[in-house]
């Protein structure tokens, strides 16, 4: 579907809160639906998690780093006449991954069959028929799972019922380890093979097996990085937004979703900013953190469904810390995404997301962006982000005291790894914690990805796309169906698509 002509002023208007990538592909589809769209956002520029940060000379990727399902992307530039190519490159990424174990072996994830079956061979030669069937399982799992059911709407109960017997051939109620279990017995492999939930924020022996599909989309499409960073994604989505009319307001924070009753039944009919401008609307997407929507954007009198109660007893994912730091020297032999795994496993995400317990020892997910672009430093720099998950804020960690002695425990480890006299090198740094993914970004209990992503929280038991509470409510985003990553939020506004009212038809209340 091409983009129409801009939507005339007698168009239905709808506004998107949040400019992630979520509420960007939202704006997209709804101008090409014949809607005005206006997009508000709190901050001061485009992105939300995946917002860049540039200070002293270095860019730094705020939140997503991996592309996954690039096709996903190339729609929205089509619905506008345009390639993504003609405003974005993106560069394929070999390996995929270097993930280090804490005896300093390490394993090369890449999309080569034969390359991953040596690998798997390195550590267990009989495991190499095992990483096959389980490979296929994947796939298997990604065409019913996401090609099938990850941009249809979980609207009502007939659709859960429909999805039914497909999560049933999945045998969805095992958990994702189980299942890479079942096929790989070496504890480091099954290490390898079932770590991908926690790019969502799940815990891999609590997500369903379901989401052994995010194997099958690497190994379909790659994984890419946008040069420029990823911020070049967001970048090119804003122009594709102003080429085709739709504004952005910057510093414009949401304060309450406004709500008609006169029909008898809630209806959203606009906005109020904290500023206190009112802003009239025929329908309102939020793009923001959907239990934030909820409990702070929505009155309680209008939610039957996501009541106070609901919205606080459910589960949300864990939370990240995150380490921005530039060195004046460069690691040459620090590839471009790297895992450093602690000696435990289970046990420390036990801490993260049943203890909520902020462990002494961790994990790390170690970005090196100038690895493949050298834009993203001053010459001869390298940029870096390390990430450490660790629980979200029903922790009690006081993170203004804490952040910095973790920091430094993170620096002393990455120093005695893989980046040697470490300390001495760094020229800029910035942290982010759990507390500003509440502060800054409005995550419920500064959760990075929502609610977790469990069988019983996913598609139809997810807050769903359109509000089960308020007509003309629609959500986009890590919070709702079908999840978090970049290939989750940009099917969330392909499923909005599925029930949206129709601009052309629609009767302006």
């Amino acid at each position: 579907m091409l983009m129409k002509a801009r939507p005339g002023a007698d168009a239905p208007l709808a506004l998107v809160i949040g400019s992630g990538f979520g509420g960007l592909a939202a704006a997209l589809r709804l101008s090409a639906r014949g809607w005005r769209v206006q997009v508000l956002e709190k901050l001061d520029a485009a992105g939300g998690r995946a917002f860049v940060h540039r200070q002293d000379g270095f860019s730094f990727d705020a939140g997503p780093t991996i592309v996954t399902a690039p096709h996903l992307f190339e729609e929205l530039w089509a619905l506008c006449g345009r390639r993504l190519a003609d405003d974005v490159e993106l560069r394929a990424i070999d390996p995929f991954y270097r993930i280090r174990f804490h005896d300093g072996s390490h394993f090369d994830y890449s999309q080569d069959p034969q390359r991953m079956r040596a690998e798997v061979a390195r550590f267990n030669p009989a495991d190499v028929a095992g990483f096959d069937r389980l490979m296929a399982e994947g796939e298997f799992c990604c065409k019913l799972g996401f090609d099938d059911l990850g941009a249809v709407a979980f609207d009502s109960v007939g659709d859960l019922v429909k999805a039914t017997p497909s999560l049933v051939r999945m045998r969805a109620w095992r958990s994702l380890y189980q299942m890479v279990s079942s096929h790989l017995k070496h504890p480091l492999l099954r290490t390898v093979f079932s770590f991908h939930p926690l790019l969502i924020g799940g815990n891999p022996f609590n997500v369903s097996s379901v989401y052994a599909l995010i194997t099958a989309l690497e190994k379909r499409w790659g994984v890419h990085y946008a040069m420029g960073g990823t911020g070049a994604l967001v970048r090119g989505l804003v122009g594709l937004l102003a080429q085709q009319g739709v504004p952005i307001r910057y510093g414009a924070a949401v304060k309450r979703i406004t709500v008609d009753t006169t029909g008898g039944s809630p209806r959203a009919n606009g906005v109020e900013l904290e500023s206190g401008e009112q802003i009239a609307a025929d329908i309102v997407v939020s793009n923001a953190d959907v239990a934030w929507t909820y409990r702070h954007l929505v009155e309680p009198q209008h939610r039957r469904h996501w009541t106070d109660r609901k919205v606080e007893r459910s589960r949300y994912s864990m939370s990240l810390f995150v380490w921005y730091f530039g060195t004046r020297r460069q690691y040459p032999d620090v590839p471009h995404h790297m895992m450093l795994l602690g000696a435990r496993y289970k046990e420390l995400l036990a801490d993260i997301f049943h203890k909520h317990h902020l462990a002494d020892d961790f994990s790390l997910y170690l970005h090196r962006p100038t690895a493949t672009d050298p834009s993203m430093a001053p010459a001869g720099h390298d940029a870096f982000y390390v990430l450490s998950p660790v629980p979200h804020l029903k922790s009690g960690t006081d993170w203004a005291t804490v952040a910095e002695p973790y920091r430094r425990r993170i620096e002393a480890e990455l120093a005695r790894t893989v980046l040697p006299g470490l300390g001495s090198e760094i020229v800029t740094s910035k942290l982010t914690t759990p507390q500003d993914f509440q502060d800054r970004l409005l995550s419920y209990h500064g959760a990075a990805f929502g609610m977790e992503p469990l069988l019983l929280q996913s598609a139809w038991f997810r807050p769903h796309n359109r509000s089960e509470d308020i007509a003309g409510l629609f959500m986009v985003g890590a919070g709702t169906h079908p999840g978090a990553g970049l290939p989750g939020v940009l099917s969330s506004a392909k499923a909005l698509e599925s029930v949206l009212p129709d601009a052309l038809t629609l009767v302006r209340r």
